[in-house]
């Protein structure tokens, strides 16, 4: 049996949140269980065309949480036919998830830096860790967008602060601060990578105590390791291309 060939495993769509008219969060309920490790990413298709997304699902959760970015047609293939569907509605999916975009557990402070549908795989990483009753581990997110709208998991992430024993801070800057969508806004300002130097400086991180992620946009990650490269930092990475 061909690749082309070979009858993959489903998913049904059992829920869908629209963000912006550009980003939702959907949940799949796979026909057979799915193991993986926060931080990696499974494989949809639809009409044989298949992309691979991070999983923001805790390991722990028997649904699969993907947050999506619409990229229009002709760029986007895949995006622009998930947007079309419904609950009920089926797509194929890879048995196995994949990836070493993974929590480094010999680290114990660690700095997520990401771009919009970025923070992904740190919602799983977090969740799980807190699920598990870890504790110990400091996290420093920064997450950047072009409009504060786009924050999907603000909300969440603020309550994991609020409601656990775990070090979290969080980070959100927006870099078109003068236009109307960011007419509320009173926080940080400027892309995620023109600020993280910055922020490492106020957060004391030092490149013999912390390990550095950086999730999205490949310029936002070349640009990440240009600067804290030079400065000793380790930096993973996990690079989002267009649909």
């Amino acid at each position: 049996m061909t690749m082309k060939q070979q009858v993959l495993p489903h998913a049904t769509l059992v829920s869908r949140k629209q963000i912006t008219d550009d980003l939702i969060a959907i949940k799949l309920k796979p026909d057979q269980s799915m193991a993986f490790k926060p931080g990696q990413y499974c494989t949809l298709g639809l009409d044989g065309i298949e992309r691979a997304y991070s999983i923001v699902s805790g390991s722990h959760e028997a649904e699969l949480e993907i947050f999506v970015e619409l990229v229009p047609l002709p760029v986007g293939v895949l995006t622009p036919k998930i947007w079309e569907m419904k609950e009920g509605d089926r797509i194929s999916i890879r048995p196995r998830c994949k990836g070493i975009f993974t929590l480094d557990r010999k680290a114990h402070s660690h700095l997520m830096v990401s771009t919009v549908t970025g923070i992904a795989p740190f919602i799983s990483m977090l969740r799980t860790y807190i699920f598990e009753g870890n504790t110990g581990d400091c996290f420093y997110l920064i997450q950047g967008a072009s409009y504060a709208d786009e924050f999907a998991y603000d909300t969440e992430i603020n309550q994991m602060i609020s409601d656990s024993d775990v070090n979290i801070t969080y980070v959100t800057t927006v870099s078109r601060p003068t236009e109307q969508r960011n007419t509320e806004w009173t926080g940080e300002v400027g892309r995620a990578n023109a600020i993280v130097e910055k922020y490492i400086d106020q957060f004391g991180l030092s490149s013999d105590t912390c390990l550095v992620y950086t999730c999205g946009h490949p310029g936002m990650i070349e640009d990440v390791k240009q600067k804290l490269g030079p400065r000793g930092f380790k930096v993973k990475e996990e690079r989002y291309w267009k649909d």
